[in-house]
């Protein structure tokens, strides 16, 4: 039917139709917003992404030489300008853990919080290293809880079994609940077998299933 219809017929039509003009305009919005979110990731993300990453490269380097204050000084002024990008959120990341190596876990802890990033393994890490910070300021429940979430984060046989290690020993050591801890560590030795070897994981088991709780 449409091939009898005029182009001023076509109009009134779709002028006529609220659902029509509804819809069409819901599909123009869209198809603006991806083409927005790719003029965005190619003319500014992009380019941003990658003058962060060159802005940290002088922190970084300067971590990995051990020269802790210096590379606080420069990794300060790159999370600063570069929040949200690849580099500043990697900078936060090697901030949080300068702050850790001073003992000063507090601010660890603000920069480890604020960390976004796609990468696994930093994604996982910032999480554990939050609990390590709450581990040093004598908050166990919170670090077994951030132990937990960063051995849940991300399925695998190497960051799941080690959050998840450190969250049986602080439930056992300093929770004093030598049962639940026992039941981590069997978890362990279930299902991560390589891990649970390097480890010994036999001899954790069977002190936290006869320990006796104080």
């Amino acid at each position: 039917m449409l091939e009898n219809l005029s182009a001023e017929k076509i109009k009134e039509e779709f002028k006529s139709n609220k659902t029509a003009r509804l819809v069409t305009y819901m599909v123009g919005g869209l198809i603006v917003l991806i083409l927005g979110f790719f003029l965005y990731r190619i003319f500014i993300s992009g380019p941003k992404n990658e003058k962060s990453m060159e802005a940290g490269y002088v922190g970084w380097n300067y971590a990995g030489m051990d020269s802790t204050d210096m590379a606080i000084d420069e990794l300060r002024g790159t999370v600063k300008k570069y929040d949200g990008y690849v580099g500043g959120e990697n900078a936060q990341y090697i901030l949080g853990r300068q702050y850790m190596s001073k003992g000063e876990f507090k601010k660890a802890l603000k920069e480890l919080e604020g960390v976004d990033v796609e990468d696994t393994y930093v994604r996982v890490d910032a999480i554990g290293l939050q609990g390590d910070c709450y581990s040093e300021m004598k908050k166990y429940p919170d670090a077994v809880e951030l132990y937990i979430e960063a051995s849940e984060a991300t399925e695998n046989d190497y960051s799941t079994p080690r959050w998840l290690f450190k969250a049986a020993l602080v439930t056992e050591l300093k929770l004093n609940d030598p049962q639940k801890a026992a039941e981590m560590y069997q978890k362990i030795k279930d299902n991560y077998l390589q891990f649970a070897n390097t480890k010994t994981i036999d001899k954790y088991i069977n002190r936290a299933k006869y320990k006796k709780v104080k």
